[in-house]
Formats: structure tokens, C-alpha cells, sequence
């Protein structure tokens, strides 16, 4: 019936760009409670809970980094991060006192096992 006004069933063509709505009034309490039954036959009574509670972990996560980009949205991202340069003595690794009198090289493994 596409094509069919909602109100009284009258046929009149689409105008240009009109959107097309597929549940207008149609997904009502029989085909919701028919869904449920057939994710409950797919997936197992015990595995809903869980499911469930990912998504709902997932859909925090989603809510909390879009509102992190909606407030990052009104600062400059031109700008660079005013990162200090980092010296060449910042990037050593200095050794623990006593590390290395106490280090020795290593040596290759003689193969002294019997086999």
C-alpha cells in the first residue's frame, strides 16, 4: 500500500523528497512480544542478562565520549599541545644506585645438559 494516505486510505503519489515511514502504527504488542520470543529462542534465557548489560555498558561509553566531543568542539583544535621539549638527559634512563656493581654480562649457555 505505498503510495496510500494514512488517514483515509485514498491513493496519492508521493511528492518529491517525502519520507517514508515503515512502522507508522504497525509494530504494535503482538509483533514486540514475537521479537522478544525469538531473541530469547536465539540467544538462551541465561545469556540475556549479560548481553543486556553490555550493551548498557556500551551505550554509557557512547553517551559519555560524544558529550566529551561536544565540549572539545568549542576549543581550538588548531592549537597543538604545549608539550615542554623533552631534553636528551630527561630521555636517559639513569641506573638505581647499586645496579651496577651487581650487574654482570651475560654469557652464552654452554650446552652442558645430557641429552
Amino acid at each position: 500500500m505505498a503510495g496510500t494516505h494514512p488517514v483515509d486510505g485514498q491513493h496519492r503519489p508521493r511528492r518529491l523528497g517525502e519520507k517514508v515511514d515503515m512502522f507508522s502504527g504497525k509494530l504494535g504488542a503482538p509483533e514486540i512480544i514475537l521479537i522478544l520470543v525469538v531473541i530469547i529462542l536465539l540467544f538462551g534465557a541465561k545469556k540475556l542478562p549479560d548481553m543486556a548489560r553490555s550493551l548498557g555498558k556500551s551505550a554509557r561509553i557512547l553517551k559519555s565520549e560524544a558529550k566529551a566531543m561536544k565540549n572539545d568542539g568549542g576549543k581550538d583544535q588548531d592549537q597543538a599541545p604545549a608539550d615542554p621539549p623533552v631534553s636528551e638527559q630527561q630521555r636517559t634512563i639513569q641506573a638505581a644506585p647499586g645496579d651496577v656493581n651487581s650487574s654482570r654480562p651475560v654469557s652464552e649457555p654452554t650446552d652442558t645438559t645430557k641429552r
